[in-house]
């Protein structure tokens, strides 16, 4: 079995139970890696969204959808990968959680041609990373160290389509429309300087 770190004494004890151990080791030594295939890399960069869990100081969890146009999420070496934070609701969630905690699990999902892959690895965000510049729209850019990559069976991925990107997904030429709830009173005296909801509407 490889070094890929997969499972605790939790896992083990259900594995156990059920009698999944040796099924367990043999799926990673199988399928886990801690780089990226070029298979995988096309996976990721043709994915318009993904899951991303986090948690924080003492592991306390969330998890956030996460939304773009094909290619927002880019595998930038053999073992890193990249995605924009674009405008969102102001809690940072997920990014602060990160700020605290840098494991992170991500999740991307076909939907239409079921298949899925998960990603665990160690993330860090940065306001003046080079790559920030080349995501219309970002805030803040964030590299997820992979320490596993590995495929799940699709069998309960329901089949569904999607029907049209987000108007809100930021792309070069396009700006995108500000959010109905910005522009209500209960908020609107406390959006950030700049925010394009403060405007007068007119």
């Amino acid at each position: 079995m490889n070094d890929i770190p997969m499972y605790h004494d939790g896992s083990r004890q259900l594995q156990d139970q059920f009698a999944t151990r040796k099924l367990a080791d043999r799926l990673v030594e199988v399928l886990a890696r801690n780089e990226f295939t070029d298979e995988n890399r096309a996976f990721i960069e043709s994915r318009p969204l993904f899951f991303l869990a986090t948690a924080d100081s003492e592991g306390h969890p969330d998890c956030s959808y996460k939304g773009g146009l094909p290619g927002f999420v880019r595998v930038v070496d053999k073992q890193t990968l990249a995605f924009p934070s674009y405008d969102g609701n102001g809690m940072f969630k997920s990014l602060g959680n990160i700020l605290a905690n840098p494991h992170v699990g991500l999740l991307f999902i076909d939907f239409e041609k079921p298949n899925r892959l998960r990603v665990t690895g160690e993330a860090s965000v940065d306001a003046s990373d080079a790559l920030l510049s080349e995501f219309v729209g970002a805030q803040l850019l964030v590299r997820v160290r992979a320490t596993a990559i590995f495929p799940n069976c699709p069998r309960y991925i329901h089949k569904m389509q999607i029907v049209e990107q987000s108007v809100y997904t930021p792309c070069e030429g396009r700006i995108p429309p500000v959010p109905k709830w910005k522009q209500f009173p209960e908020f609107r005296d406390v959006l950030p300087p700049g925010d394009p909801a403060a405007k007068p509407t007119s």
